[in-house]
């Protein structure tokens, strides 16, 4: 299954991280990007699932929600070693990220908000 960060330009400065499964790219904003350190910690706001096929998209998007600049930062195949309700558990192998990252429900930060830590190196 295929994974991608993309740098997202907009109003505030994020990255999108995408996650292909059951057919759609389930999708979260990091504000502060992905952590690169074993143990580190960002906060990661669930948005809506969005096409497969946005998982290629680099450009501009005009106006209106979302409006500004995407680059893909990075992009891989990932494994997936557990899913529940609170936690998805997953192994990124991109170019740039590879170790073994967890996504906990944070619901003290609200309804949508979850932790993603790198628990692991490769």
């Amino acid at each position: 299954m295929n994974f991608v960060v993309q740098e997202h330009f907009a109003k505030k400065h994020h990255y999108d991280f995408r996650l292909e499964m059951n057919g759609v790219a389930k999708s979260w904003a990091v504000p502060k990007g992905m952590p690169l350190k074993r143990g580190e910690r960002r906060l990661a706001i669930q948005v809506e699932d969005h096409d497969v096929d946005y998982m290629d998209f680099e450009g501009e998007i005009p106006d209106g929600y979302g409006a500004g600049t995407v680059r893909i930062w990075d992009r891989g195949e990932y494994d997936l070693l557990k899913r529940s309700d609170n936690e998805i558990k997953v192994r990124l192998r991109g170019n740039k990220l590879n170790g073994v990252y967890v996504l906990l429900r944070f619901p003290k930060a609200g309804e949508n908000s979850w932790l993603i830590i790198l628990t692991s190196l490769k």
